[in-house]
């Protein structure tokens, strides 16, 4: 099977500016991108996806009629369209205008300008969330591979199931705070955990926490999270958690510390 490139990605830029809007379609033209679209408008950008699915939205924060993180959420409630691949574009710094784009699930989130590298990095993810590259684990059948995703957010959740398919996982089973997550491992057999950090009833550290010193406590931990504060992750770290991610995972990161993870197992 050939494998697919930059260059098979159909793209939807959205971006009010006219001379930002021809930056960034010279860099995709040079990273090989020639099926692209061109939206100045959250409006315009959801009546063109009522419409086509591109593989990739590029979009920048804010337009006259809304900004990034509503037609984000628009996009994700539309379940024609919660699977599309989005990546932003922005100078916005405020954790509470980037958290919450992060929450919804985005591949990547780039500044303004943008660095070319972490430009390409984005494209290769959304590429490798479009065809499946199993998992390469000789101890274990992939087919038989269980997960437990735990996430207050649904949409982060999907976000996250999608990544893990993209990987050949296909069992997943979802927990929405870790008291849930708990209960559920007490039910169902699975072979690792993915978790949030912030969560209501029970977070993530207590729920690593929690497996660390259990019956579990065999069970690989991964926690992806936008928390920031290095007191809190590396209170994580030594409770026992093996990777820690940022919310804009990607699946090739992803595939690595698994199969590490899972080896190890």
């Amino acid at each position: 099977m050939t494998q697919m490139s930059i260059s098979d990605l159909t793209v939807l830029l959205i971006e009010p500016s006219c001379t930002q809007a021809k930056i960034i379609q010279q860099v995709l033209q040079e990273e090989g991108v020639s099926k692209l679209d061109i939206r100045k408008s959250g409006a315009d950008a959801l009546t063109y996806l009522s419409s086509y699915q591109p593989d990739l939205v590029i979009s920048a924060m804010y337009f006259e009629d809304m900004t990034a993180i509503e037609l984000l959420h628009n996009i994700r409630k539309d379940e024609s369209l919660h699977h599309v691949n989005f990546m932003l574009v922005s100078s916005e710094t405020s954790f509470d205008m980037i958290d919450p784009i992060k929450q919804a699930g985005v591949l990547a989130v780039l500044p303004k300008p943008f660095d070319r590298q972490s430009l390409h990095r984005g494209l290769l993810a959304a590429r490798d969330t479009l065809e499946v590259k199993v998992l390469d684990i000789e101890t274990i059948d992939i087919d038989d591979l269980r997960c437990l995703v735990v996430d207050d957010s649904l949409t982060a959740r999907r976000h996250i199931s999608r990544m893990l398919n993209s990987c050949g996982v296909e069992n997943i089973l979802e927990a929405e705070n870790g008291q849930e997550a708990i209960e559920t491992l007490g039910r169902e057999g699975v072979d690792f955990v993915i978790t949030d950090y912030n969560m209501p009833v029970m977070n993530g550290e207590e729920l690593v926490k929690y497996i660390a010193q259990s019956e579990f406590s065999y069970l690989p931990v991964l926690m992806v999270t936008s928390e920031a504060e290095g007191s809190r992750l590396s209170a994580v770290r030594q409770a026992g958690v093996c990777a820690l991610f940022d919310k804009t995972i990607d699946p090739g990161s992803l595939r690595a510390t698994l199969s590490h993870a899972l080896s190890g197992a």
